[in-house]
């Protein structure tokens, strides 16, 4: 009697031994909390590059900014760029791109070289964590989706909580250079485990780049974002150098909206939106992101600023705020195949708000810090239970061919109003100032640093106002995404779309978006 060989073992050694989903989980974490760092370390470090640069909070702010732009920017191309070269070689590819940028933001030598090094760092950056959750949907076995999207989640732990105590060190102790450096070997084990446990995938050649909306989409929301910029710097959004930015950026976006609904192959697939998991999902993280990653920037400072505290103190005190977060993700993550997504994200987002509420109505010169951290806590536990469900949702909205599509258009509209809040957030901060602080002018930080010791103690219960004026804002958004959350699907409904995103059994892995496909969506 012939005993049947198994496809396995017809595949030989190498299959016998392939990586299950939680291997190729843990080294996606590993490169994403890389990109997640990279958007919080600076953070505590505007304040000493805003001195070494001789520079004002609206330059150095695009350090930051910068980097979230280039973020945006390369994220419409990586759902046609992964199928037409491989998700797995793509992402490669992505991460040593990123890490040539850290070694050189390391080196620069003004303001305007680390901008520039900062928005490589990004380009590369950008692509990273839609492709992780492109190789991570199509290798979660049913049932496991929420669990695995939560391991994947442990950056925006790490990333938040690490970010600004390891900031905070290497500025007080090292250099500030070294908070881009220390990238650097991160990015070869990535390149190295990377190799070894992604799937292979097979590339689809007669996919099609739609350049045309990709040179409307990627500029327009640069313009956009150098006028809110500007409009902060100068304090007039009516003059030519920021309404034309607007103007024009507003413009390219909507003839990228425009063409979207009518090319063949359109950059982001238009049907997407339609599924109401999808559109929950982007409206959800359209609101939340834009006040909870904004309001990232204005913690440090106020620590920084008003109180006096050094950039290692200042992020031992943002890290309740970073444990919160990444504990709750973990918990949201396991519950969220019991619960389902509305209950879970409808609450946190509430839960975030009420804690920004706390956290700002504490606001001053003297206030308690545990108070404030115990307020902090509130907005992790919010910000943790909503990010990654609300994604974690979309993904098992779609089907498995659209995996690449769904995390492109989430991560953009996350990634592209993070931008939109950290620049909105320096805007009103140094308007805020301005107004309270007549000394500093329409300088704003840059200003207040050239004050005697005495007149800046002087000024700290007006700057307190200030930044207490500024996060009024976060509470808003972060209510306002209570509406969208009630849209998202309930347990039965998350638990069938789920069901879409069985791994592909095929050799190679890496399906193919067909026609068919797109019209049955």
């Amino acid at each position: 009697m012939t005993t049947p060989i198994s496809p396995v073992a017809s595949d030989g050694a190498a299959s016998r031994v392939r990586p299950g989903p939680t291997a190729i989980a843990l080294v996606l974490v590993l490169g994403s909390i890389m990109v997640a760092l990279d958007q919080t370390v600076v953070n505590v470090a505007v304040h000493r590059l805003s001195q070494d640069f001789a520079a004002s909070l609206a330059a150095v702010q695009w350090v930051i900014t910068g980097y979230s732009l280039a973020l945006g920017a390369v994220i419409p191309v990586t759902a046609w760029a992964a199928g037409r070269f491989g998700a797995k070689r793509l992402y490669l590819v992505a991460i040593a791109l990123f890490g040539t940028g850290s070694l050189l933001a390391g080196t620069a030598w003004n303001i305007e070289s680390l901008i520039a090094f900062r928005v490589l760092q990004g380009l590369g950056g950008g692509m990273v964590m839609p492709l992780a959750m492109t190789i991570l949907l199509r290798a979660a076995p049913p049932g496991r989706l929420g669990r695995l999207m939560s391991m994947l989640g442990l950056a925006i732990l790490v990333g938040p909580l690490a970010g600004p105590l390891l900031g905070g060190r290497l500025v007080d102790e090292v250099s500030w250079r070294w908070m881009f450096l220390l990238n650097v070997p991160i990015v070869v084990l990535v390149e190295l485990l990377g190799l070894r446990v992604f799937p292979r995938d097979e590339p689809a050649a007669d996919r099609r780049l739609d350049v045309p909306g990709l040179l409307l989409l990627s500029p327009g929301l640069a313009a956009l974002i150098y006028g809110v910029t500007a409009g902060g710097e100068r304090g007039d959004v009516t003059s030519p150098g920021v309404l034309g930015p607007l103007l024009a950026g507003g413009a390219l976006v909507a003839g990228f909206v425009a063409r979207t609904l009518t090319s063949r192959h359109p950059l982001i697939e238009p049907r997407l939106f339609r599924r109401r998991p999808v559109a929950a999902a982007g409206a959800v993280l359209a609101l939340f992101a834009t006040g909870y990653f904004g309001s990232m920037l204005l913690l440090p400072l106020y620590f920084q600023v008003v109180r006096g505290e050094t950039a290692t103190a200042a992020g031992l005190l943002a890290a309740p705020l970073a444990l919160a977060s990444g504990t709750s993700m973990q918990i949201s993550g396991r519950l969220i195949d019991r619960i389902g997504p509305r209950a879970i994200v409808t609450a946190a987002a509430i839960t975030a708000s009420c804690g920004f509420v706390l956290f700002a109505v504490q606001l001053s010169a003297d206030a308690s810090y545990w108070g404030l951290c115990g307020a902090l806590v509130l907005v992790g536990l919010g910000g943790g239970s909503t990010m990654m469900p609300t994604m974690t949702a979309a993904g098992a909205g779609a089907p498995r061919d659209l995996a690449a599509a769904v995390s492109t258009a989430v991560n953009l509209v996350s990634t592209t109003v993070a931008a939109v809040g950290t620049a909105a957030a320096s805007v009103l901060l140094t308007a805020a100032i301005s107004a309270r602080v007549p000394a500093a002018g329409d300088d704003g930080l840059r200003a207040f640093h050239a004050l005697p010791p005495d007149a800046r103690a002087a000024a700290a219960p007006t700057l307190a106002d200030a930044f207490q004026h500024t996060y009024v804002w976060a509470v808003v958004l972060t209510a306002l995404a209570v509406v969208p959350a009630l849209f998202l699907p309930r347990r039965d409904e998350f638990l069938r779309g789920a069901e879409s995103t069985q791994p592909d059994t095929r050799p190679g892995g890496e399906p193919c978006q067909t026609t068919e496909s797109r019209s049955a969506t």
